[in-house]
């Protein structure tokens, strides 16, 4: 409890405080009141029935939230009773159910904050209430008096509650109230005046509230639950089918990504270091969006997908590439996106794929943009794609140590690359590196280990390792051929061709 308080920063612990302590003072307040004043033993009937609905709550699919249907019976407390019988109910819904029925360790911080929250809301809401039916209690009033306030009563409740919780999950989770609104609590609205509507029919039909009411609405109550969570089951198994499906998609990209870094063999394990750097510090730079983290992590992967359609020779060339093959590999970054725009992705994969190459003051391929106008995602992308370069082998070269890479990205920054996305990198690498590392690895081993395993007829590595396998030979025949041209007398040419056919010829044949 205290460590996540004292995560907060100032302006949100002192938001907390503020909050708790109003919420505490009203609680404090509808008791003292209903202790002091013979209220009828009626409201009991509601707070039994809250709590019992509030405990079969339903959680909704990909919201992390619940939905239930005991916000109607707060509401028929408050028109039936008035304000401090519906503040104690919320309260006691709070703590009763929060606490101990639902999350039995959920902070207790956290607790009182949600119950200060909801007895704030219900208590200006029944001021509201008051001031616009003058009648006392309000379920006295007539019902076509009620119809406009009662709207009203569930909109406020609802406002006054959903955002004083959104900008305590802001100020923990350091992104945007409105934003943590909008994606979590805007659709309930909904769910509050449905329950504002049943309130008044209940109050309405049953002026006296007493068992052979309740005989009555609990029927009615579990009803509408059974009928409510059998709907959100279906939503549910179609959300699986989904995900099952957005599984299936993301398992034929990785085929795809697997399948360049084995043509490549100069950079492999490129692909998957590549992407847990990008996806790391676009968390860093504050990219929260879910779709345009999955946009980048996708892009990370497919990003040399334009590379297939290269030449081999000049791919795998084990030397710096002539100005005409620079220009025909230059051509990979719009040959990806190309393939890649007949799909249909769900978020912006193509623009980050067409545009990894480009320099932040506009030198750069295929469209030569520069600044904000080149997407963020690859923006990240081009700075740790040349990274991860300079820190593998080359056959010209070998790699380069962090320090002199993080030198080589520095001196381009504001030139070649996004001047945040260099500083953030460099601050961030040692926390990221570990996880790309193994990464990169598991990758290499999924292709590796199966030349050690044994060969089945049906074996799913064997289209990865006859790519691989053929990228060796023209790696290897482009070596040979560069040994040749270097000899200095025709038998040590005669050996570098001894030695190309050796590594080139299966064992057997030497048996």
């Amino acid at each position: 409890m205290a460590k996540q308080f004292a995560e907060l920063p100032r302006s949100g612990q002192l938001y907390v405080i503020t909050v708790i302590g109003l919420g505490l003072s009203v609680v404090g307040y509808s008791v003292s009141s209903l202790v002091l004043n013979e209220t009828p033993w009626n409201w009991l009937v509601l707070a039994a029935l809250t709590l019992v609905t509030g405990s079969f709550s339903i959680k909704v699919p990909s919201v992390n939230a619940r939905l239930s249907v005991s916000e109607a019976f707060v509401f028929a407390a408050l028109l039936a009773f008035g304000q401090n019988v519906a503040t104690v109910i919320v309260a006691l819904d709070s703590v009763v159910l929060t606490s101990w029925l639902r999350k039995p360790s959920r902070s207790p911080f956290r607790v009182m904050f949600n119950m200060a929250a909801g007895a704030l809301a219900i208590s200006v809401t029944g001021y509201v209430l008051s001031w616009m039916v003058p009648v006392q209690p309000p379920a006295l009033a007539p019902l076509d008096q009620l119809l406009l306030p009662v709207a009203l009563l569930a909109v406020s409740y609802f406002l006054i509650n959903s955002w004083l919780i959104a900008v305590a999950v802001g100020f923990e989770q350091k992104q945007s109230a409105a934003e943590i609104w909008l994606q979590n609590f805007l659709w309930f609205g909904l769910n509050y005046l449905g329950g504002a509507s049943v309130a008044l029919v209940l109050v309405n039909f049953t002026r006296n509230l007493n068992l052979a009411a309740v005989g009555v609405i609990v029927p009615l109550v579990v009803i509408l639950y059974i009928t409510f969570r059998t709907s959100w089951a279906r939503v549910e198994d179609a959300n699986r089918h989904v995900v099952q499906v957005n599984d299936l998609y993301m398992s034929t990209i990785e085929a795809l990504a697997m399948a360049v870094d084995a043509k490549d063999q100069i950079t492999h394990g490129h692909i998957r270091r590549v992407q847990v750097f990008a996806l790391e510090l676009a968390k860093r730079l504050g990219v929260t969006d879910e779709s345009q983290l999955k946009a980048i992590a996708t892009a990370a992967l497919l990003h040399d997908m334009g590379k297939l359609a290269i030449p081999e020779h000049i791919l795998n060339k084990p030397g710096q590439l002539t100005s005409a093959e620079f220009e025909k590999m230059k051509r990979h970054a719009d040959i990806g996106a190309d393939l890649l725009s007949s799909v249909k992705f769900p978020y912006p994969v193509v623009p980050i794929v067409r545009h990894h190459h480009e320099h932040w003051d506009g030198t750069g391929y295929p469209a030569s943009i520069s600044g904000t106008d080149i997407p963020l995602g690859a923006r990240i992308l081009s700075v740790v794609d040349c990274f991860d370069a300079l820190t593998s082998d080359r056959p010209y070269r070998p790699r380069l140590s962090i320090d002199d890479a993080f030198t080589i990205i520095r001196e381009r920054r504001g030139t070649s690359y996004d001047p945040l996305v260099v500083d953030t990198f460099v601050a961030a690498y040692h926390e990221i590196a570990p996880v790309a590392m193994k990464a990169a690895q598991e990758a290499r081993s999924v292709v590796d280990t199966a030349s050690f395993a044994t060969i089945r007829e049906a074996d799913t590595l064997r289209p990865l390792r006859q790519i691989r396998a053929n990228a060796s030979e023209t790696a290897l025949l482009a070596a040979s051929a560069r040994d040749i041209a270097k000899a200095a007398s025709l038998a040590v040419a005669l050996q570098a061709t001894a030695n190309g056919l050796r590594q080139l010829t299966p064992a057997t044949v030497y048996a």
